[in-house]
């Protein structure tokens, strides 16, 4: 059934190709990855094999590719995505060796890519449970981890119809999981092989803190002011924030958008009462003026949360929130919209004190008056926030440790 299923996809992918340019890259890039193994793959050197589908799962890996490569530089490291918007961004990832497109899970393929890598161990982040690979794998002996996983009732493995597939999961040497519930669940299933170590997505928050760059231009605009950071908006959350921010004027407001487009964009100023500049056409003067910043460029978020003394990230009203760690870890208290019930450490956070969950323009209201007029609440909350990041970091040594590394 598996077989058929993965042909079907296959030519849907291909089909999808000729008229959808992330279907096309994907098709192009799985096809591409063959020729660029056969120029790569150096013969006679040790692999070790990391899949992220996407720039997320790439994220949680991260730490561990590069905890092995300072550690073990006898290895080499192959890093594949399945998606574009992960290879796209991360193709040029200096710690890999080799970056490339995964190719469809068909039998032939997947034993044609593992034959020319030949990996001696492969890591798999999060939500990654591919039939023939896996089990090509284990026929190899090869060991194999499954990374930051975590597992839910309702997913498929756990249902009914979905007990053939299940056996994909005995494929894994061993589960690096999030939480305890993920290891009640494998257990149902008779597998036991199986260690809650957390998320290493806390352990890439705090190197990324370690690593954050100064940005003078933010530094001017904040200019010892309180701050207000929202990261990864979007309409819905900007008609929750942007009004307060109207009528309370001693506040600072640095937005960065989730879509950067000038249609978003020219919303977003409509929407505002202050003088506002974007960022890629500022100046120290301007910003000096200005009471709201637009980060309107990509790859500066994780480093503006540090100049926030309260953050909002987006996604709430939406398709889910989006990263609350990045801005957790700065020591402040963190708000979001409704939409978080499926994640995990939003929930926490929120349980630990430093989060906040608001479901109206009143709700944030409250909450925002609550720290102007209580600096001590804000500072509290905010120390509650790190101290829940700082706590759940390890993750990382604690997988390299238990595979030997």
């Amino acid at each position: 059934m598996y077989q058929l299923a993965i042909s079907l996809y296959t030519l849907g992918v291909m089909i999808a190709s000729l008229f959808n340019p992330k279907a096309r890259k994907m098709w192009k890039g799985g096809r591409e990855a063959f020729r660029v193994l056969r120029r790569k793959v150096d013969p006679g050197s040790r692999y070790v094999w990391f899949h992220a589908a996407s720039l997320g799962e790439f994220e949680q890996g991260r730490p561990i590719i590069e905890r092995l490569r300072a550690a073990h530089p006898e290895y080499k490291i192959l890093l594949t995505f399945f998606s574009p918007s992960g290879y796209e961004v991360r193709k040029d990832y200096a710690q890999a060796d080799i970056v490339c497109y995964l190719p469809l899970d068909t039998y032939y393929g997947a034993r044609k890519f593992l034959s020319l890598v030949r990996p001696e161990m492969a890591f798999f982040i999060k939500y990654e449970f591919w039939w023939n690979y896996l089990h090509i794998l284990k026929r190899r002996g090869v060991p194999v981890y499954s990374v930051s996983s975590i597992f839910r009732e309702g997913q498929v493995f756990f249902r009914w119809y979905g007990r053939g597939y299940a056996r994909v999961l005995r494929c894994f040497t061993r589960f690096f999981v999030q939480n305890d519930e993920s290891r009640l669940l494998l257990s149902r299933l008779g597998i036991d092989c199986v260690d809650v170590t957390g998320d290493t997505r806390f352990d890439r928050v705090l190197q990324v803190k370690s690593q954050a760059r100064e940005l003078p231009l933010v530094d001017a605009f904040c200019c010892g002011s309180r701050v207000f950071v929202a990261g990864s908006s979007w309409p819905p959350d900007e008609d929750v924030f942007i009004p307060y921010f109207n009528e309370h004027k001693d506040w600072q407001l640095i937005i960065a958008p989730h879509v950067i487009g000038e249609d978003h964009l020219r919303q977003i100023i409509s929407k505002l009462k202050m003088p506002v500049v974007r960022y890629t056409e500022a100046t120290e003067a301007a910003v000096r003026s200005a009471r709201c910043l637009i980060i309107d460029c990509f790859g500066l978020l994780s480093a503006i949360y540090g100049y926030g003394s309260v953050a909002y990230v987006g996604g709430g009203f939406g398709v889910g929130i989006h990263n609350v760690l990045e801005a957790a870890v700065w020591g402040m208290p963190v708000i979001f919209g409704p939409n978080n019930r499926r994640f995990q450490e939003a929930r926490a956070l929120i349980a630990a004190g430093g989060g906040m969950e608001i479901s109206s323009y009143s709700q944030f209201e409250a909450v925002m008056n609550t720290y102007e007029a209580d600096p001590r609440a804000l500072a509290d909350d905010g120390r509650k926030a790190a101290g829940y990041v700082e706590a759940q970091a390890g993750a990382t040594a604690a997988i390299l440790s238990a595979v030997g590394l």
